[in-house]
């Protein structure tokens, strides 16, 4: 018999992670100001051409006219995230209600899939043209090109989760005489809430991605913009500023989209159940 402790979100094939957090923080920032001081060493002293690669110091120094006294950052970067935002609304609720109705009807599913394996794999940065001509310059080709790269994770995702649901759990909410809802809501979406929720992130992920595409194609305002035109005067600096603040916008937004998920489906982390079992112990509690 195996004796041990293992972690249930440990990947098999790989060493388990048991430092503490401060401990991980600390080799990676390591790391991570080596990489910053051997760029800095080799730009300082002409190993790299400084007009090409600024300096680290040079690019953290930019971003105090960036962001404080020109300010000129925050125009483009509301362009961007409203953009962003917008998008993976629309992208994502079109993409799971389109899923649900195929899940739920063998009709629709099966005219509908064509369609889909069709537009999926046609390249997006390829329609951005066509929806330049058809909406024109503004929001509303943006929305159209951000909606259609966040449409097809959680539409796949949300498809697949419904046709796999354990078709005893299905069979059993019939005999009770449950209706198609009742058996959606109560059975088959819990149990399709994982790869939902994955879907969602994947969409999220991709969200701010096709917003700088879009803004590359259609726009004269936005994140991409601004970098683009700071690139052309060659103010790398700036520049490679506006892309770390892309990285880690990028970042926050995955990071939330996480958070989300834990609170979302809680019985998958030890925490989440923790956390609604007393809640529900505090409410039965008070209604005692």
């Amino acid at each position: 018999m195996i004796q041990g402790n293992m972690n249930d979100d440990a990947i098999p094939g790989l060493p388990e992670e048991d430092s503490p957090l401060w401990t991980r923080v600390l080799k990676h920032s390591a790391i991570l100001f080596s990489l910053l001081g051997v760029w800095e060493f080799l730009t300082a002293f002409g190993y790299a051409d400084p007009l090409l690669f600024p300096r680290p110091s040079a690019i953290f120094s930019s971003f105090v006219p960036l962001y404080v006294t020109r300010g000129i950052v925050w125009e483009h970067l509301w362009v961007t995230m409203s953009t962003v935002l917008a998008g993976f609304v629309v992208g994502t609720l079109l993409g799971i209600f389109l899923a649900v109705l195929a899940g739920l009807s063998e009709t629709i599913h099966r005219y509908m899939k064509p369609y889909v394996i069709i537009l999926e794999a046609t390249p997006r940065i390829a329609i951005g043209p066509l929806m330049l001509a058809w909406l024109g310059f503004g929001f509303g080709a943006k929305l159209a090109i951000v909606t259609l790269v966040c449409f097809f994770a959680p539409f796949i995702n949300t498809l697949t989760a419904i046709l796999s649901a354990n078709p005893a759990q299905v069979e059993l909410m019939r005999s009770l005489g449950a209706s198609k809802w009742q058996t959606l809501t109560k059975t088959i979406v819990p149990d399709a809430m994982p790869m939902i929720m994955a879907g969602i992130r994947m969409a999220m992920a991709s969200a701010l991605g096709g917003a700088l595409v879009a803004e590359f194609i259609s726009s004269n305002t936005g994140m991409a913009v601004l970098l683009k035109n700071l690139a052309a005067m060659l103010n790398m600096s700036s520049a490679f500023a506006t892309l770390l603040s892309l990285t880690v916008i990028g970042y926050i937004l995955y990071a939330m989209m996480e958070g989300i998920e834990r609170r979302v489906i809680f019985w998958q982390n030890d925490a989440g159940l923790r956390r609604v079992s007393a809640q529900r112990k505090l409410h039965w509690e008070a209604r005692a």
